[in-house]
């Protein structure tokens, strides 16, 4: 890899900041055990580097090639898939989605109440696929663990119905079951990080007529030269798998996924849409820069420009941000300036936001990896660890402040 700071418009010292900033703040204490960081601009890397252990129960240190659960980074893949389908005419934005799910058609939302004695009502307008890629469907995550948790007596129906990723489950047998518990919130209503995105995985399916990871590998993966993103590490590259990490009450840090031992070795029933890929920052830096081209790379032509201009678009009504839509307290982003598209979030404003980066599109993973693509600086930047929550540390922020006041053209 040629690593060229000044081809990119940065100021070569600047840059090295990261390198400091990384080491002093997080490997050196031990608050993280290792990452990785790729900053490309104009086409050209500026910086690709490696930090700390990629496990450390046997002092292997980060590989360039290490391989990472990205978890919520699987959803812009995901959006992708469907938004090459749309492509195709196979559905409008505006369409319900019980054309192709049938068993959605009646679905009830929530009114009061709870348990047996819940009060619901027939929805009031139909989830459609602009409000499941913009996570506005009125699903939820069921009070899921951590900071996913809520006491919502729709959560509570959701556990009730047995509604989880669960590795007993299909796509299929998944999104009949969410057709039997109500909305949160009457769709297109309010924001809500959601399964939204697992039933985008399902419409892949129904659609193409093709298992959801086989198409992601014939028509992202392949083509775009992703050679170790893959819902499954296979025997030959687990020796490259990182080792996954849960920060606990007394700030130490406790093995929640031994590579050796990990279920991603297997093959598994569910493709999760919203979480489920493993990747490398190589492999994620290739998905990025296609959307930083508007859609193609190196001859392979994932997108037109103009679907991705559409997808990071603010689809909020009436061009809101988070803060004035958003129900529960977790995401992969701030709420303050921050609207959502497609797929991505994107910074509305900067002032609000209160930093770098206003028309960038972004998300990121449960285990604190994050990239952003931002057309305007044409930059795009990558950051992987293995640290659950992503909640814990605002490697985004403090990134941004580094790299972005490294721009010197």
């Amino acid at each position: 890899m040629n690593i060229d700071p000044k081809s990119a418009g940065f100021e070569t010292h600047r840059l090295d900041r990261i390198a400091t900033h990384l080491n002093r703040n997080y490997i050196e204490p031990g608050k993280i055990v290792g990452c990785q960081a790729l900053v490309a601009r104009h086409g050209h890397v500026a910086y690709s580097k490696s930090f700390g252990q990629m496990d450390r129960e046997r002092a292997k240190p980060m590989r360039d090639d290490t391989i990472f659960r990205i978890y919520s980074m699987t959803k812009p893949i995901t959006s992708v898939a469907l938004m090459q389908l749309y492509e195709q005419g196979l559905f409008q934005l505006n369409d319900p989605v019980h054309r192709v799910i049938p068993e959605w058609r009646d679905l009830k939302e929530y009114v009061s109440g709870e348990g047996v004695t819940m009060e619901t009502r027939p929805v009031r307008t139909p989830i459609t696929f602009r409000h499941l890629l913009s996570h506005t469907a009125g699903l939820t995550y069921g009070g899921g663990p951590g900071l996913l948790t809520t006491n919502h007596p729709v959560d509570g129906m959701y556990k009730m119905l047995g509604i989880r990723r669960d590795p007993s489950e299909t796509l299929q047998s998944f999104v009949q079951k969410l057709s039997r518990a109500p909305l949160r919130y009457t769709p297109g209503e309010k924001w809500m990080y959601s399964y939204a995105t697992d039933v985008c995985g399902y419409l892949v399916e129904v659609l193409s007529g093709k298992r959801f990871d086989r198409y992601l590998q014939e028509n992202i993966f392949d083509p775009l030269g992703m050679r170790d993103t893959s819902f499954v590490v296979s025997p030959e590259k687990i020796d490259r798998f990182a080792a996954c990490y849960q920060r606990e009450a007394d700030k130490t840090l406790a093995l929640v996924d031994d590579p050796q031992k990990s279920s991603y070795a297997a093959t598994p029933k569910f493709f999760a849409g919203g979480s489920g890929l493993t990747s490398t920052t190589a492999d994620y830096c290739r998905f990025c820069e296609m959307l930083r081209r508007g859609g193609e790379l190196d001859g392979a032509r994932i997108l037109g420009s103009r679907t991705i201009k559409l997808m990071t678009m603010n689809h909020l009504p009436n061009n809101a941000d988070l803060t004035d839509l958003a129900l529960g307290t977790f995401a992969e982003t701030a709420y303050d300036g921050v609207g959502f598209g497609l797929g991505f979030a994107t910074t509305l404003s900067e002032v609000v936001a209160g930093s770098f980066g206003a028309g960038d599109f972004f998300w990121g993973g449960l285990a604190s990896t994050i990239f952003w693509v931002d057309p305007k600086e044409d930059l795009i930047v990558v950051f992987m660890t293995q640290l659950i929550p992503s909640a814990t540390f605002n490697f985004r922020g403090q990134l941004k402040n580094l790299i972005y006041s490294a721009i010197v053209d």
